[in-house]
């Protein structure tokens, strides 16, 4: 699951169980994935699939609730070993996260400005304020914003620049890794292509590696270069962005990728394609496959079978948890 040469980040057999009253509860299972400096990989699926769990373990960002098993390698060091001084130096400088929703994740009452500023102090403290004040003015430029919106607070700017400025937070200690968590939740189609358009910019100008979590497998299409399909915390589908979006292995991928309407298709117009029902609970995962209780190409070996990750006989490029994909 990984391109050639060396990556900025591997998981390798990585799960993430979660400790509960009712005992523990598995949120993440035995993911392998990868991402290299200038490379955008995405992480796709509904809510509940174990995106969110996944990103959280490269910053060592979890609840102490919850049990990490695997390695997370970056940059040739595994996060979960890692000693508190390390982790910190990591953290912002090594690897920064955009989160869902900028106007919860942004102080309400501090300008946009000291809060961009504030983790360049605290890695760079012997920089004076008036070069800290010029950093923060030229990092809300590289994301198309005027250096004056630093001294605006949250409540003034739209939800459009509310994003920009996580952007430029996150590139405030010049990580090599960026990880964006549903960037684009909640913006309009116009706003949402400029925020990706600023992503897949400074990815391409910085040579950073980004891993890109969301639930709109066309938007990864746009963006990423690989995509992971995520389903009942396993990885069940992986490969090129524009073959797992156009031409998906997986009967879940194809659900995802049919449930966006395309402009101009008849099909999608006359009868939208949909998914019925949920993901599965993961304190009661059914036997077998995860999916076949909602799978529409279900055979009676599903009900027993959890498949691995195959490749398909025609393909190395492309991989599939699925009894219908046949091995190499």
């Amino acid at each position: 699951m990984s391109p050639t040469g060396t990556p900025l980040l591997a998981f390798e057999d990585v799960s993430v169980t979660y400790r509960t009253s009712g005992g523990e509860v598995p949120a993440v299972r035995d993911v392998d994935l990868t991402v290299a400096s200038g490379e955008v990989v995405g992480v796709a699926g509904e809510s509940g699939c174990g995106k969110s769990t996944l990103a959280s373990t490269i910053l060592r960002l979890q609840p102490p609730t919850a049990k990490v098993t695997g390695r997370v390698i970056f940059e040739g060091e595994d996060v979960q070993t890692m000693k508190w001084g390390a982790l910190r130096a990591l953290r912002w400088a090594g690897a920064s996260m955009v989160f869902q929703g900028a106007l919860h994740s942004l102080n309400p009452v501090q300008r946009v400005g000291a809060q961009i500023a504030e983790p360049i102090e605290l890695h760079q403290p012997s920089l004076t304020e008036a070069r800290v004040r010029s950093m923060v003015g030229d990092l809300l430029e590289q994301v198309g914003l005027p250096a004056a919106r630093a001294r605006a607070y949250p409540h003034q700017l739209s939800g459009g620049q509310r994003q920009r400025v996580m952007i430029a937070m996150a590139l405030a200690c010049g990580p090599r890794l960026i990880v964006a968590d549903e960037p684009t939740t909640a913006l309009d189609v116009m706003v949402q292509a400029q925020v990706l358009g600023v992503l897949e910019g400074l990815v391409r100008e910085l040579d950073v590696g980004l891993l890109m979590i969301s639930h709109d497998l066309s938007v990864l299409a746009e963006l990423c270069d690989r995509i992971a399909v995520m389903y009942a915390g396993r990885v069940i589908e992986h490969g090129p962005a524009d073959k797992v979006f156009s031409d998906p292995l997986h009967p879940y991928a194809a659900a995802l990728s049919a449930s966006f309407p395309r402009i101009g298709d008849p099909a999608a117009r006359y009868a939208p394609a949909g998914l019925a029902g949920d993901p599965p609970d993961p304190a009661e995962l059914p036997a077998g496959c995860s999916f076949h209780p909602r799978c529409p190409k279900r055979f009676d070996q599903c009900d027993t079978v959890e498949p691995e990750l195959r490749w398909p006989a025609e393909t190395r490029s492309r991989e599939a948890a699925c009894l219908l994909v046949g091995p190499s």
